[in-house]
């Protein structure tokens, strides 16, 4: 095996690794202000809304199969839905409207006051998930953004930005997939686990 070779994959590991332990001990408790938030809505009736792009999408796909089928808790399906897989949806907003609305259409179509968008983007300038967390505000749904360093033009319209301090796609997207999990996680505590802890909040809107 080459050293250069090996060299390479330990460097990418310690890179991931040290991101990872980063956001996390920075961000921690905004992430279980997210997990709270969600766990609120699904209680109260609502549902989870994410869309991303590209590999994004594959996380916002991904996500939403674990609150409709399960994590890891044997517990009720929690309602999900990935803005990211119709393609019949998605080839008709784009052929008609351009691909700009694609997401945007069906957070009009689909999404409810109280509900919580997702949408995940390491740039944190995609124009549809921009247009899609826009389109959020005007129906009073909650609105998260997962997003690389700065935020982009998503951290503008996001109630809560979850930002990997670093500009390296592929390394955004590991943490972003484990902030995914550690959602799923904690909103199953909360749900599930420990309803006394979320009962609180469910008099009145928690604060981020």
């Amino acid at each position: 095996m080459s050293d250069n070779a090996l060299s390479r994959v330990l460097d990418s590991i310690a890179a991931g690794t040290a991101l990872r332990e980063k956001f996390f001990a920075e961000h921690g408790p905004a992430v279980v202000d997210v997990a709270r938030l969600m766990a609120v809505s699904l209680a109260r009736g609502g549902k989870i809304l994410l869309c991303g792009n590209g590999g994004s999408a594959a996380d916002a796909q991904h996500l939403a199969a674990e609150f409709v089928n399960r994590f890891e808790l044997e517990r009720p399906p929690l309602p999900a839905v990935a803005l990211t897989t119709d393609s019949s949806i998605l080839t008709a907003i784009g052929n008609d409207y351009g691909f700009e609305q694609a997401f945007l259409k069906q957070v009009q179509a689909l999404g409810a006051k109280g509900d919580v968008l997702v949408g995940i983007s390491t740039s944190g300038n995609s124009p549809n998930v921009v247009q899609a967390l826009k389109a959020a505000r005007e129906k009073e749904i909650v609105s998260v953004g997962l997003t690389g360093q700065g935020g982009g033009e998503m951290a503008r319209f996001c109630d809560c930005l979850l930002a990997v301090p670093h500009k390296r796609t592929c390394l955004v997207q590991e943490v972003h997939i484990a902030i995914g999990h550690v959602l799923c996680d904690l909103v199953d505590y909360f749900l599930f686990e420990a309803v006394s802890e979320l009962a609180p909040y469910l008099d009145g809107s928690p604060e981020v």
